[in-house]
């Protein structure tokens, strides 16, 4: 139920995702049986599609880097690099962000992929794919998330300002960070090298370019139609590309990824267990961090959740480009996908459960129909709602004791009540 004021703010609302976002993993799940069954049904065309890579060497491949610009650009169109001016502001919820996603976020995920894919599941997984299967991890890790955050924010009653800062700053250090970070861990977690060649190349292709391009797109939208019919027309209107590449893109990695798929069910289920101990470790300590520098809700809620989530476009992408389309460290990326939009709808749950004031009501606290309507309706001897419209609950004191209503706020009452 929603009930606004006269100067329209908004006093109850009900959250909600939109019917593409609610379902995600369930389109994941059609993508996956579609990219399997094409895979399977198709070899020679996916194979030749495998095979397209933007310049000799590169390991970029053409199909996936397209859709991945397609999904990408219209997220940087949302980011405004002008509120990193802000960054004073509150500083103890970013540096929270800050120390989470680049000095925790990554080398848990490499300590704990290390242990499970090493030691915890030796006995299903080979030393080969262990190392496959690490690198994908740390991949997976090593990017926090952008785009969904704003999602989350908002499922959470987020600073919606607050929530743009700390996308952009991360997106600005993730420039700097992101390779080294990758080329470390994977080559101390595992026995793979990294060619630092292709991974700066990956960089550059996926973030220096989406980002230039969604910049300069922004500015010319906003400096053509302004800042309000940009935000109102422009940006959703690019909702359904981003859409429709993110699902062509995932039925592509499951085409390539369908012998793997179809021959290791197993190691589904085994890549997700590590990916979720991180999630909610990561989201427990942000968020434990938060509360503990007492920094309000609409700040911490949204900064657990960018420590929690990840960039997985980005990650796919990287892992295709350095181990190839039917790699197990893209696999994994893929596995995030599966998992993150069910998980992290449970971070958010937890957030909102443990919002100040969000104790749930004691049986003689509740209001009863007839006390609500009371509140809500006008009555003949003037009580009722006044001006602006507010919701003001009976309190009510032991069982059985008459309601003690509050003293009415002043303000001009119903017309039909004045005498």
């Amino acid at each position: 139920m929603e009930v606004v004021s006269r100067g329209g703010r908004a006093v109850g609302m009900d959250k909600r995702l939109n019917l593409f976002e609610r379902y995600l993993t369930v389109w994941v799940g059609i993508c996956m049986l579609a990219g399997v069954a094409l895979g399977k049904w198709l070899p020679d065309a996916v194979h030749t599609l495998r095979g397209l890579e933007l310049g000799h060497g590169s390991q970029v491949n053409v199909p996936i880097a397209v859709l991945i610009w397609l999904m990408i650009i219209p997220m940087m169109m949302k980011v405004d690099f002008t509120s990193v001016r802000n960054v004073g502001k509150r500083p103890r919820g970013l540096l929270v962000t800050l120390f989470v996603n680049w000095l925790v976020k990554p080398f848990s995920m490499a300590l704990i992929a290390w242990v499970f894919f090493r030691y915890l599941f030796a006995s299903w997984i080979t030393p080969d794919e262990a190392d496959q299967y690490i690198a994908g991890a740390i991949i997976l890790a090593a990017a926090p998330c952008t785009a969904m955050v704003f999602v989350w924010s908002y499922l959470t009653d987020g600073d919606p300002a607050y929530t743009l800062v700390q996308v952009s700053l991360n997106d600005l250090i993730m420039l700097f960070l992101f390779a080294p970070i990758v080329g470390l861990l994977v080559s101390g977690a595992s026995s793979l090298s990294v060619p630092f060649e292709v991974l700066l190349y990956s960089v550059i292709v996926f973030i220096v370019i989406p980002l230039a391009v969604g910049t300069a797109l922004r500015a010319w939208f906003i400096r053509r139609f302004g800042m309000e019919r940009f935000e109102r027309t422009v940006l959703p209107g690019f909702a359904p590309v981003t859409i429709l590449a993110l699902l062509a893109t995932l039925v592509l990695i499951f085409a390539f990824q369908s012998d793997n798929i179809t021959g290791k069910p197993l190691h589904v289920f085994l890549i997700a267990i590590p990916i979720l101990l991180q999630v909610y470790f990561n989201s427990s300590l942000a968020y434990g961090l938060m509360k503990l520098w007492r920094v309000p809700h609409c700040v911490a809620a949204p900064g657990a959740l960018i420590g929690a989530s990840n960039f997985f476009e980005l990650a796919v992408a990287t892992a295709i480009a350095l181990f190839g389309p039917g790699s197990g460290a893209a696999l994994v990326t893929v596995v995030g996908v599966l998992v993150e939009v069910p998980v992290m709808l449970s971070v958010c749950a937890v957030c909102n459960r443990t919002r100040p004031g969000s104790r749930p009501r004691r049986p003689h606290e509740t209001q009863s129909p007839v006390s609500l309507h009371r509140e809500l309706v006008p009555q003949p001897d003037g009580r009722g709602l006044s001006a602006p419209f507010r919701l003001r609950p009976v309190r009510r004191g032991k069982r059985g004791d008459a309601p003690v209503r509050s003293e009415p706020r002043r303000g001009r009452r119903h017309e039909g009540s004045r005498r």
